[in-house]
């Protein structure tokens, strides 16, 4: 058993974690909720290109466990750490961003978090409110949804990422 290769393995997994967090802070909290296939595709691609940098050449089942092992801890470690410091947790995740007031659109937020006008307009009407005129409150969360408040803040709906569809049960 060679614990300094495991060690590499374990260092270099932290690494390469930290690394893609940072890199998904910079480049938008969109791509969290919206994945396109071409998102989806980059995804595979990096996790595909950073495997290497992880594991070096070692692919035994007990070098996979280590840098599973060591994801899973430092992912348990990070979430700790955001909930136990909110001042840090707005470092790393950032604040929610305010795409529409009363009505009217704020085109310099919408420029920070690099959305179109199209995908507000679709986000809106997924919400089931026909125009950006008739939103009292639009909003870009941290995790990527986005919430909207139609008719005077009475009505709520946030955006949720869709998942697996269940099958019916037919006989």
């Amino acid at each position: 058993m060679d614990i300094g290769r495991y060690a590499v393995i374990a260092v270099s997994s932290v690494v390469v974690y930290l690394f893609i967090i940072i890199a998904i802070r910079l480049f938008g909290k969109k791509e969290l909720a919206q994945l396109s296939v071409v998102d989806l595709v980059f995804i595979l691609l990096i996790s595909n290109a950073v495997q290497n940098a992880m594991v070096g050449q070692d692919n035994t089942l007990s070098g996979g466990l280590v840098a599973a092992t060591s994801l899973f801890l430092v992912n348990y470690l990070l979430k700790y750490l955001l909930y136990r410091f909110p001042r840090f947790g707005k470092m790393i995740q950032g604040d929610p961003i305010l795409l529409i007031y009363k009505g009217k659109l704020n085109h310099r937020n919408m420029n920070r978090a690099k959305l179109t006008l199209d995908e507000v307009r679709e986000a809106v009407r997924e919400h089931g409110v026909a125009t950006i005129a008739d939103v009292d409150l639009a909003v870009l969360e941290i995790d990527g949804n986005i919430s909207v408040l139609s008719d005077d803040y009475k009505r709520r709906s946030q955006r949720k990422r869709k998942g697996r569809k269940q099958m019916k049960n037919v006989q």
